[in-house]
């Protein structure tokens, strides 16, 4: 009898194994990515990658922000076009989703089936750009970074599953009573579907946040310059010097450019506000994506 409490545990021993090694997989390349950014280039090359820097260096560091007005004016057109952006099209994809998720909707399945068709086909590379730039004439502006993510199928598609398990009757009582269709959208339909509008917005945030093809294509202004192309303009700009060590002078060659731990430097500027932001949106992330996945 006193082997039972014993043996009843294990499971639970198993499942607390399993999650402490799955958040080690998690947590060690973390700790790999900012040790390797304070570490130097020579040791990096010699003794590969380490959990602590056996000489700490500055470098990597030195390089990413010899330019801080740059780097802090990528970092503001970043965080505006993230927030706006987001804003903006979590609100757009809410719009259209509400109306998908209504069974009275005389276009529903004429809007899902065009919503549904632009995740299969697109209109290509080079009409897309000849139609931003030319005809819209958004390019070199801040819009064409905000605008061409304001509605991504996939969201729409998930937040109307999500909204679909709102109770019909009390979108019947609001009408009842006499509520418009807007104050049912935001007054009820918007606070109930929290979860899953919360889940979309760490989505998009991400997506604009990481960015950097737009900013290749339509951006030649400094001024508007993103961070995640900004890096990528940098990290190219070592590689090209990291290539072409033999043409350059003999006297430069000794000089260990810092590549490794600049990408690891760069890693830790782009991804660190987003792993700040993504606490406030964890109480809300699971059960947006649970709850709007599966219908009912």
């Amino acid at each position: 009898m006193s082997d039972k409490p014993w043996q009843s545990k294990i499971p639970q021993v198993l499942i607390h194994l399993v999650f402490i090694l799955f958040s080690l997989a998690c947590i060690i390349p973390l700790i790999s990515v900012l040790s390797v950014s304070f570490s130097n280039e020579v040791d990096i090359l010699k003794n590969g990658y380490s959990l602590w820097p056996r000489k700490f260096d500055l470098t990597a560091y030195t390089y990413v922000l010899y330019r801080p007005i740059q780097l802090l004016s990528a970092f503001k057109i970043s965080i505006i076009v993230s927030v706006a952006g987001t804003a903006a099209a979590v609100l757009f994809m809410a719009g259209i989703s509400y109306a998908l998720s209504r069974h009275d909707y005389k276009f529903k399945n004429s809007l899902s089936f065009y919503v549904f068709f632009t995740m299969l086909f697109n209109g290509g590379l080079v009409p897309t750009y000849i139609l931003i730039s030319n005809y819209l004439h958004l390019k070199n502006t801040i819009w064409v970074l905000i605008l061409p993510y304001l509605a991504v199928p996939w969201f729409i598609l998930l937040l109307r599953s999500f909204m679909q398990k709102i109770p019909y009757h009390i979108i019947e009582s609001c009408m009842i009573d006499g509520a418009s269709e807007f104050r049912i959208f935001f007054q009820i339909v918007l606070p109930l579907a929290k979860p899953g509008l919360a889940t979309v917005a760490l989505f998009t945030m991400l997506q604009y946040w990481n960015d950097w093809w737009l900013s290749l294509l339509y951006i030649e202004s400094e001024h508007l310059v993103p961070l995640q192309y900004m890096l990528y303009r940098m990290m190219n700009n070592i590689s090209f010097l990291t290539s072409s060590t033999n043409m350059m002078p003999a006297s430069m060659k000794n000089a260990a450019l810092p590549s490794e731990s600049a990408r690891m430097a760069m890693a830790i500027l782009a991804a660190g506000p987003m792993l700040a932001v993504f606490p406030f949106f964890q109480k809300y992330f699971v059960r947006g994506l649970t709850v709007g996945a599966v219908k009912g």
